[in-house]
C-alpha cells in the first residue's frame, strides 16, 4: 500500500492546530514510502529496529529527525548516537548511563524519553511508578542527555474506558515530574498514541503521537 497522502494532509492539519507533533512510525517501510511522506513536510520519522534505522539514515535526507521508539538494548547504543533526535523507549537507569556514555562520545546531548509501563500486557516495556521516581530523583546527573519527557503505549483493548485510563495515568505522571522538574519547559514531551487511539490520545494530554499503518498501510511482517 501506498503513502496515503490526503489522510496525511488531514492528520498533519488536524496536529498543527493542536500544538500535536506527528511522528510517523516508518518501520518496514521503503526508502520510496518514506521520501514520499518528507516531500509532503513530514520530517519527524520513528524506528523500532536499530540495523535498519542506521541503514535508513545512511540513505536518506540529513534534516530528518529520527526517534528510535522501540526497545533498545545498550550494546546498540553506540550505533545510533551520533544522529539520533530522541530516544523515546528510556526503560532503565542503565540504559540512561549507556547513552550518555556514547552521546559524550560523539560530543552530543542526546534528548530522552522515560517509557513508563501503563499497559495491562505484560509484553510491553516499560518502568513502573515506583522505577520511574527512582530514575527521575535518585538518577544521577548526566551531563549528555536531557530527560524531555514521558512516553507510552496502552493496552490494545476495544474498551476506550481501559485505554483512557491508562493515557490518564501518564498524564498525571507526566504532571508530577514536570512540576518537579528544575527545567519544566524542558520536561515537555507526553508521547502516547498511535493510529487506532491517537485521538483520545490527544484528548487526554498527548503532545506526540506515533502513527504509522494510517499513513503506510499495515506493516510488513518482520
Amino acid at each position: 500500500m501506498a503513502v496515503n497522502s490526503e489522510l496525511y494532509q488531514e492528520i498533519i492539519a488536524e496536529l498543527k492546530k493542536k500544538s500535536v507533533t506527528l511522528v510517523a512510525v516508518s518501520k518496514t517501510k521503503s526508502i520510496e514510502d518514506i521520501l514520499e511522506l518528507y516531500n509532503l513536510g513530514q520530517r519527524d520519522f520513528g524506528e523500532n529496529y536499530v540495523q535498519e534505522l542506521v541503514e535508513k539514515y545512511e540513505q536518506l535526507p540529513k534534516d530528518i529527525r529520527w526517534h528510535f521508539i522501540g526497545h533498545l538494548q545498550s550494546n546498540k547504543v553506540k550505533l545510533i548516537a551520533p544522529f539520533v533526535s530522541l530516544i523515546q523507549s528510556v526503560d532503565g537507569e542503565k540504559l540512561l548511563k549507556e547513552i550518555n556514555k556514547q552521546a559524550a562520545k560523539n560530543k552530543r546531548v542526546v534528548d530522552c524519553l522515560l517509557q513508563v509501563h501503563i499497559a495491562k500486557e505484560e509484553t510491553k516495556f516499560g518502568l513502573d511508578e515506583h522505577e520511574l521516581e527512582s530514575v527521575v530523583t535518585d538518577s544521577p546527573d548526566h551531563t549528555n542527555i536531557c530527560i524531555k519527557g514521558l512516553m507510552g503505549m496502552a493496552s490494545f483493548s476495544d474498551d476506550d474506558k481501559v485505554v483512557r485510563q491508562e493515557f490518564s495515568v501518564l498524564k498525571s505522571l507526566f504532571e508530577k515530574y514536570q512540576a518537579l522538574s528544575l527545567q519544566p519547559s524542558a520536561f515537555s514531551i507526553l508521547s502516547m498514541g498511535m493510529s487506532g487511539d491517537y485521538k483520545m490520545a490527544i484528548e487526554e494530554g498527548s503532545n506526540m503521537v506515533r502513527i504509522g499503518s494510517l499513513l503506510f498501510g499495515e506493516r510488513s511482517k518482520k
